[in-house]
This record gives structure tokens, C-alpha cells and sequence, in this order.
């Protein structure tokens, strides 16, 4: 009888966590300090990701804005057709905030013990990526502070950084100065209104919230 209840309660949890995991997309992705105006937990989640793995708060999201703009159940575009007209499998199991494939994803879940981690979760999605670049410092030597480059081991793979494939893709570097740039917006405007986002519950104050 006590399984029984246990595992209503366990499925119960589980659909809640699932409702809980799917967000909006913000109004205002261009800025992080509406972002978290919006989704103040967010700040929460990306604090914690950086204090884990040492990304910084606006490497996270200029690299989570690339991949999804802040949506979370979004995959690639397009299936293989096979005959030429039937849809098949999607060219990538990318999927979710982070875009992460799902042999990564199950690295990441394996590795950190989150074997329960969504990927439309933005807790989860926020720590994936600060694991992924914690590896891509440690076995590239790839400042944590360096969105551009974090980016391109985050795209390629860290195999495929280390051969350097990336120069072989033009748009790709467009597109990974573009989320340099996009950090160092970010990282001034966090500037701007990081502290209102510190010590905001009644239970917090400063320093232990900083």
C-alpha cells in the first residue's frame, strides 16, 4: 500500500515538474535586466550554474539566446525526407533551452548525477552549460570568461575544436562573435541592475546573498 501512494506522489511530482518546466519566451531577449524582471529565478539558476562551474551569468545566457532564444521546447528545423516526400527523423535530437543532443544530455545527467534534468527546465538547461564549458576549460584551456570560443567547442563539440573545424565554416564564426558581443551587452547591463536581483526575499541580506 505505501508503494502505491509513493508512486502516485512520484507521478504526481513528475507532471508538476513537467507543467513547471515549458516558460514563455520573454518579452524582451535583448535584455538580460528585463529578462530577469520577467523570470527573476532565472537569476537565481544562472548565479548557481556560475558559483558550480564559473561561467559567468552573461556567457551563459548570450550562449542560451544563440541556441533558443529563451524557448523551451524548440528543435532544429527540418527532418530528412526519405523518398523524397515522407518526413523522417530529425537531422539533430537537439532539443530544449540548452539545444543539447541527447548523447550529451546523457553525459551531462550521468556525469553530475541529475539524472532527473529536463531540458526545458532552465535550471537544468543553465548548469548543462556550465558543465559543458567547465570540460571545454579544462581539457581546451578556454577562458570561461571567453563567450566566442566557448561557443564554437559548444557548436563543435570539443573534438571537433580541437581539429579546428570551425574555420572551415565562415557563418559559424560570424556567429560566434556575434554571441561575444551579445555577452559583453549583457555583462553591462547586469551591471546596471544586478543588485536588485541580490538579497530580494524577505529571508536574504547581505553578504550571504551576494
Amino acid at each position: 500500500m505505501h508503494k502505491f501512494w509513493l508512486l502516485i506522489t512520484l507521478a504526481v511530482l513528475a507532471l508538476l515538474t513537467i507543467s513547471g518546466c515549458a516558460a514563455k519566451q520573454p518579452k524582451n531577449i535583448d535584455n538580460i535586466c528585463a529578462i530577469f524582471d520577467q523570470r527573476p529565478a532565472w537569476y537565481d539558476y544562472a548565479k548557481r550554474s556560475e558559483r558550480r562551474w564559473g561561467t559567468p551569468i552573461h556567457v551563459q545566457f548570450a550562449m542560451m539566446h544563440q541556441e533558443s532564444s529563451f524557448r523551451s521546447s524548440v528543435r532544429p528545423p527540418g527532418r530528412v525526407k526519405l523518398l523524397g516526400f515522407i518526413p523522417g527523423p530529425r537531422r539533430s535530437s537537439a532539443f530544449g533551452y540548452p539545444q543539447a543532443k541527447d548523447e550529451v544530455w546523457r553525459e551531462y545527467t550521468q556525469d553530475t548525477g541529475n539524472h532527473f534534468g529536463d531540458r526545458r527546465s532552465m535550471k537544468d538547461a543553465l548548469d548543462f552549460i556550465g558543465w559543458y564549458n567547465n570540460i571545454s576549460h579544462n581539457r581546451l584551456g578556454i577562458s570561461k570568461t571567453n563567450a566566442e570560443h566557448l561557443y564554437l567547442a559548444y557548436h563543435e563539440g570539443h573534438g571537433g575544436y580541437q581539429r579546428r573545424t570551425y574555420r572551415q565554416k565562415e557563418w559559424l564564426m560570424r556567429t560566434a562573435r556575434i554571441v561575444h558581443q551579445r555577452a559583453a551587452t549583457y555583462q553591462r547591463q547586469l551591471s546596471s541592475c544586478e543588485d536588485r536581483f541580490r538579497c530580494r526575499r524577505f529571508y536574504q541580506f547581505w553578504p550571504f546573498c551576494s
